[in-house]
């Protein structure tokens, strides 16, 4: 199957072409296991709830612009085994277009600098992109660094952390408007697109897949891709390529039993006293 594009008959000059990038991740709501090489045990895995963010900023600009029909595309687009196809399924049933998933066992254990590796190559063999969206971070690795090595990789303007997008168009060109929020502070940056832009969970509210969703994404495109369709070494992604290793890593070990305090008018004094005693004043 080939993927579909943005078509220019009826499009409009202000058509985008947006790839979104969705995780499949081990579910927050169980206890994470180690499996094999200190990696995380994925068998019970979803799509991450962070990356609904950057898929509703997404279709909401596509819509804006007369969706599908009017030329714009949307593209989940994840990395991973046979079973991270999932995270592409539930994207399709929210609502993306159409999906894309890199799968090798070469990219077994691959770190951010090797993903991104990987994803900006395959970003590059989709084509002319006008926007890339990401959530804020993964809820397994949680670094946020993929976002930015990416647009390093790929040469493009980056904005992270937006909480606040827009995308303004004039023609053919168009520019990203974001607003970046501080503790005490609010910045509004721009970036002429293509760009990479990461969003966080305050940009906006996720629908939910509905039952006209999910049938609809039964009929939509999911290709799969190998290292080898997109032009890329298995030595430099996967724990070969990776700038970084585990060396060793250990189950938590189970919460211990609180220090009891009992009011027998000196209270306040042990609390400062036990505060004081674990550096915590």
């Amino acid at each position: 199957m080939e993927l579909a594009a943005p078509s220019g008959a009826g499009s409009g000059a202000a058509a985008l072409n947006i790839v979104v990038l969705v995780k499949h991740v081990p579910d927050t709501q169980l206890n994470r296991r180690l499996g094999e090489g200190n990696t995380l045990d994925r068998a019970e895995s979803i799509l991450s709830e962070l990356d609904e963010y950057p898929l509703e900023a997404a279709l909401q600009l596509a819509e804006a612009r007369g969706g599908e029909a009017g030329g714009n595309m949307v593209t989940a687009v994840t990395m991973g085994p046979a079973a991270a196809v999932a995270a592409v399924k539930k994207a399709l049933q929210i609502g993306a277009y159409q999906g894309v998933h890199l799968s090798d066992q070469a990219l077994a254990g691959s770190d951010a600098a090797a993903s991104s590796l990987a994803l900006a190559a395959l970003i590059r063999h989709l084509g002319p992109v006008d926007l890339v969206l990401t959530g804020l971070t993964s809820t397994d690795g949680e670094t946020s660094l993929v976002p930015a090595q990416l647009a390093a990789r790929l040469e493009l303007p980056q904005v992270t952390f937006a909480s606040s997008l827009e995308v303004i168009s004039e023609g053919d060109s168009h520019k990203a408007v974001a607003r970046r929020d501080g503790d005490t502070y609010a910045d509004v940056v721009e970036a002429v697109l293509p760009a990479v832009v990461s969003v966080t969970d305050q940009i906006n509210h996720p629908r939910y897949p509905n039952f006209k969703g999910i049938m609809a994404a039964k009929k939509k495109i999911i290709k799969t891709l190998s290292l080898a369709d997109i032009g890329v070494a298995g030595e430099d992604v996967g724990t070969a390529g990776s700038w970084t290793v585990v060396e060793s890593a250990a189950v938590r070990p189970p919460r211990t039993a609180g220090t009891i305090i009992t009011d027998e008018g000196h209270a306040g004094i042990q609390l400062v006293e036990f505060l004081a005693d674990h550096q915590l004043l």
